[in-house]
């Protein structure tokens, strides 16, 4: 039986897909994301910085902020709100576009990367 396991009852459990640990590979995949999007935002402080312009502050000031948020979630990607805070987290960066084009340059990419981690997600735990 290719893919089929036994339960404790004897009976054949069938995995959808051929991970060990299906939901632990999703909530890597959820936090490495996340993590590359950290260490694109903390460098994206210097070129705010000089091309910020007034809004220079606000930009930056946003940036860590949504760095920070950005690590935190990464770490409860255990519990399910946690993947609904992830999608809110990339529509912030979207809006943060307003404060600086290249946020919400990066904030479109990224959206467009999460909205590929949530389709892995459901195509993996069903």
């Amino acid at each position: 039986m290719s893919g089929a396991t036994e339960d404790p009852a004897g009976g054949p459990v069938e995995r959808r897909s051929g991970l060990r640990n299906p939901d632990r590979a999703v909530r890597s995949l959820g936090a490495l994301t996340l993590s590359v999007e950290t260490v694109t935002l903390l460098l994206a402080i210097q070129p705010i910085r000089l091309l910020g312009g007034h809004l220079g502050g606000a930009a930056i000031g946003t940036v860590v902020g949504l760095a920070v948020a950005a690590v935190l979630v990464a770490g409860c990607l255990r519990r399910r709100w946690a993947w609904h805070a992830g999608t809110v987290l990339q529509a912030l960066l979207m809006l943060a576009g307003f404060l600086h084009w290249s946020l919400g340059v990066l904030g479109v990419i990224f959206a467009a990367v999460w909205v590929y981690v949530l389709h892995v997600r459901r195509a993996i735990l069903g």
